[in-house]
């Protein structure tokens, strides 16, 4: 796939195949991934926990909170829940507030995501969760501070993109057992 493929294909995806465990070494090239991206001022604060072992893949999504939008849904369906995750933490020992280094988090979250995209896997980044939870349930030491958590495993859902409808609406929405995920137009958007 090419780099516009790989986008499109990247989607926030809330169904996974349960049977399907990403490798630990498949985890480690997507974290490589994330560490080869730039950073700010190249201070490189940031640190990632791999999570695979099953008690542990549930105590993270039991300190997450998913689709907003849907909330009349159980998100993730049972049975299809996520089966790895990367939790993305600031260093404090490096530096003493993540705030400046957000974008960073976002770069490394994109490549991640597309590293995944490219290896026939998916995931969804959940900026909705218990940072306390998380820190108390991976027995992460006190300079480490969880910023965002990426879900992974093999997506078993059907995403969409739509354009906005009539009333604009951006809202997310499940229809016919489709995620569909409407976009603003390119003449919208570019200004």
């Amino acid at each position: 796939m090419n780099v516009s493929e790989l986008i499109r294909a990247s989607r926030s995806y809330r169904s996974f195949n349960s049977e399907v465990v990403p490798t630990r070494e498949e985890l480690i090239s997507f974290v490589d991934a994330a560490r080869l991206s730039p950073s700010s001022r190249n201070l490189q604060p940031l640190k990632f926990r791999i999570v695979t072992d099953a008690t542990e893949c549930r105590r993270v999504l039991n300190a997450t909170r998913w689709a907003g939008y849907l909330s009349d849904l159980q998100i993730p369906p049972v049975g299809h829940e996520p089966t790895a995750y990367i939790v993305i933490c600031f260093d404090l020992s490096v530096a003493d507030s993540a705030l400046p280094f957000q974008r960073d988090i976002g770069i490394c979250a994109q490549s991640i995501l597309l590293a995944a995209t490219e290896a026939g896997l998916g995931g969804c980044m959940i900026g909705s969760f218990s940072p306390e939870g998380i820190c108390h349930d991976l027995k992460l030491s006190s300079t480490i501070s969880p910023q965002l958590v990426i879900a992974l495993g093999r997506p078993d859902e059907v995403i969409e993109l739509t354009e906005l409808d009539e009333n604009g609406s951006i809202k997310y929405y499940r229809e016919n057992g489709i995620h569909y995920v409407p976009k603003r137009s390119i003449e919208e958007i570019v200004i």
